[in-house]
C-alpha cells in the first residue's frame, strides 16, 4: 500500500426508528456533540501517522465515556439489575482479534479487546476470567454502580412490568450499540463495537457484537466493518463477515455488498439494524434498514460530517 493513502474514519452510535418528531433541539445537539468528540479522539490518532486498529480504539472509548449510548458508561441494566458489557476489536493488515462479553467491571471493553488483540494467546475472554485477565494486564476495575443512571433503572422497571427485553430508550427502537472503522496512512484498516446489549436481558445473553465476524470484522483486502441492530439476527447472518466475503467473492464495491446484506438479506430474516464500513481505499459506507443511525465521518483533508435521520441531517 502506497503511503499516499489518506486516513479517513467512521463513527457509529447505534441505529433504528430514530425519528426527529421524537428528538429535542438540546438532545439532537448532544448526540452531534458527543459523535464529534469520538471523531475528533480517532482523527487525532490518524493526523499523526498513528495506527487504524489506535483509532478505532479511541473513538468507541470516547463513546463508551458518554452516556448517551449503549455501551460503556451508558450500558443498560439486566434482569438481575446489573450491568453486562460486551466488545470486540479486529485489525485488518493481522486478522488479529480480540473480544469480550459479560463483563462487569471494565469501564472501556474496547481497551481490554485490544490487549487481547495483542495477546497471540487469546482472542475472546468472558465475564470473570476476562477481568481477571484485565487485572493482570494492569487494568483497574471500577464498581458496577459506574454504569448506574436514573434514565436507564427507570427504562428497566417499565420493560420489567411488560416482562420483555428491550433494544433501547424512549418509544423508539434503537440499538445504541456504538463502532468505528478506520483507514490510516499505512492502508491498513480496523474495526471496533461495543454495547450494553439488551435492557432487562436475562441467562448470560449475548448479542452479536463481541462475536468476531457477526458484529465485527477486518480484512485489509476487503474491508472493516461494525454493526448496530438486534443481535441475534446479525448473529444468525455472520453479518460483518458476510459484507466482506461478498465483496471478495463476487468482486463487487463495498456499498453493493452491505446494501445486499443489510437491504436485502437482513430484511428477509427480519432484521433491523445496520452497519458502518470502510475499504482499502478509505470509501466510507452507512447502510442500514431503520430510520436512523447516530453517525459520523472524517477523511483526511474534508471536514467531519454527524449525521443521525435517513435524509443525513
Amino acid at each position: 500500500m502506497s503511503k499516499e493513502q489518506k486516513y479517513a474514519l467512521a463513527i457509529h452510535g447505534g441505529a433504528g426508528t430514530i425519528l426527529k418528531e421524537h428528538m429535542t433541539s438540546e438532545k439532537e445537539a448532544a448526540y452531534h456533540k458527543a459523535l464529534e468528540a469520538a471523531l475528533k479522539a480517532g482523527e487525532y490518532i490518524l493526523k499523526r501517522n498513528g495506527s487504524a486498529i489506535d483509532a478505532v480504539t479511541e473513538a468507541v472509548a470516547c463513546l463508551e465515556d458518554s452516556d448517551l449510548f449503549n455501551a460503556g458508561k451508558g450500558s443498560v441494566f439486566t434482569n438481575n439489575e446489573d450491568h453486562e458489557l460486551e466488545a470486540s476489536i479486529m485489525d485488518g493488515k493481522t486478522k488479529n482479534a480480540g473480544a469480550i462479553c459479560a463483563v462487569k467491571h471494565i469501564k472501556n471493553p474496547v481497551r481490554l479487546s485490544r490487549r487481547i488483540l495483542d495477546d497471540n494467546e487469546f482472542v475472546f475472554l468472558a465475564g470473570e476470567g476476562a477481568e481477571e485477565y484485565a487485572v493482570k494486564n494492569g487494568f483497574s476495575l471500577v464498581s458496577n454502580d459506574y454504569f448506574f443512571s436514573d434514565f436507564r433503572y427507570e427504562q428497566l422497571k417499565s420493560v420489567k412490568n411488560e416482562g420483555t427485553m428491550k433494544l433501547d430508550h424512549d418509544s423508539d427502537k434503537k440499538f445504541g450499540t456504538v463502532g468505528a472503522v478506520a483507514i490510516d496512512k499505512e492502508g491498513n484498516i480496523a474495526g471496533a463495537t461495543s454495547t450494553g446489549g439488551l435492557t432487562n436481558k436475562k441467562y448470560g445473553r449475548i448479542g452479536d457484537s463481541p462475536v468476531i465476524g457477526s458484529g465485527v470484522y477486518a480484512d485489509n483486502n476487503a474491508c472493516a466493518i461494525s454493526c448496530t441492530g438486534y443481535g441475534e439476527y446479525f448473529l444468525r447472518a455472520v453479518t460483518a463477515y458476510d459484507i466482506a466475503a461478498i465483496m471478495q467473492y463476487k468482486e463487487v464495491s463495498l456499498q453493493e455488498a452491505a446494501d445486499k446484506v443489510i437491504m436485502e438479506k437482513m430484511v428477509e430474516l427480519g432484521g433491523e439494524g445496520g452497519i458502518i464500513g470502510i475499504d482499502g481505499k478509505g470509501n466510507i459506507v452507512f447502510s442500514f434498514n431503520c430510520e436512523g443511525m447516530y453517525r459520523g465521518k472524517v477523511t483526511e483533508g474534508l471536514p467531519a460530517e454527524t449525521m443521525i435521520y435517513k435524509n443525513n441531517s
